[in-house]
């Protein structure tokens, strides 16, 4: 039985619908049954468990073959983000720690290697040391750049001209589809536990710098695309004036500061390509 969480969301439900379609075993965790409805009409198990209760969870994951768990992304206007996000991931950890799945799958992001000073990638790195302290099978699936983050940017970009974002103009960042890492985990998932801990660092077909996704928006939209890096106290004002709070703002300031730094490499041998572009996801978010 392999046991999905977030299957709300991108990555967890590619990892549930990849396996259903392998005809493979699956329960799906969601918050309430109406969620799990749909699920269950594809042939799935349905449990009900958030990630914060411990003890609902580890239920969800008693007899799992494999699980994909993720840290689920912070509210917009969140405060005290570290202490909400150390509670999640003790939940987190603790569930594992009492159900003792065979294997854990697990949505990381490249940096996850660092302790502190990475964004919200920060919060991935405890839940990596304590897979690795409980000693259950696990594979930690580092992911790039979520291609995806450019839906909020690319519509104003095309109607502007101007490619306004945080990341340097003319550093390279490794770029993913967040199908990719769904199909991607699923197989990891399908491959079977290794032995203590396996890293796989995940990235699309090519590694691009904000000039050439300026270039790529300007070529879907058939017109000129500057790109112009945003300093960081804009990256700030940027988010707030969306109604994030200053924390979260602070938090995405950071993870673009750690981008333009080289701070976020691959650092562990295992490296694979997606095979969804950023021209072929971009066309999909826009309608094009």
């Amino acid at each position: 039985m392999y046991v999905i969480a977030g299957v709300s969301g991108n990555t967890g439900s590619v990892v549930a619908t990849t396996l259903l379609a392998e005809k493979q075993p699956v329960r799906v965790i969601v918050r309430d049954a109406a969620k799990g409805e749909p699920w269950k009409a594809k042939g799935a198990e349905v449990a009900i468990a958030s990630l914060e209760d411990r003890a609902a969870l580890a239920r969800a994951l008693t007899g799992a073959t494999g699980a994909y768990l993720l840290l689920p992304p912070n509210g917009f206007g969140a405060t005290n983000l570290a202490a909400e996000r150390a509670a999640l991931a003790a939940s987190i950890l603790g569930a594992v720690s009492d159900a003792r799945p065979g294997h854990v799958v697990l949505l990381s992001s490249i940096g996850a290697n660092h302790p502190s000073g990475t964004g919200p990638i920060q919060y991935i790195h405890p839940l990596e040391q304590g897979l690795r302290e409980l000693d259950v099978p696990s594979t930690f699936l580092r992911a790039g750049f979520f291609m995806e983050n450019w839906a909020g940017s690319a519509p104003g970009a095309i109607e502007s001209g101007t490619l306004y974002y945080g990341l340097r103009g003319d550093s390279p960042v490794p770029q993913v589809a967040t199908g990719d890492i769904g199909k991607t985990a699923a197989r990891l998932l399908r491959e079977g536990a290794p032995r203590g801990v396996r890293v796989v660092q995940l990235a699309g077909p090519a590694d691009l710098t904000l000039s050439e996704v300026a270039a790529t928006l300007g070529k879907i939209a058939g017109k000129s695309i500057a790109a112009v890096t945003v300093p960081r106290e804009g990256t700030i004002g940027a988010f707030t004036g969306m109604g994030a709070s200053r924390d979260v703002a602070e938090m995405y300031a950071d993870l673009m500061d750690s981008y333009n730094a080289g701070k976020l490499v691959w650092v562990e041998p295992e490296v694979l390509r997606g095979t969804i572009t950023l021209e072929q996801r971009l066309r999909e978010l826009l309608g094009k």
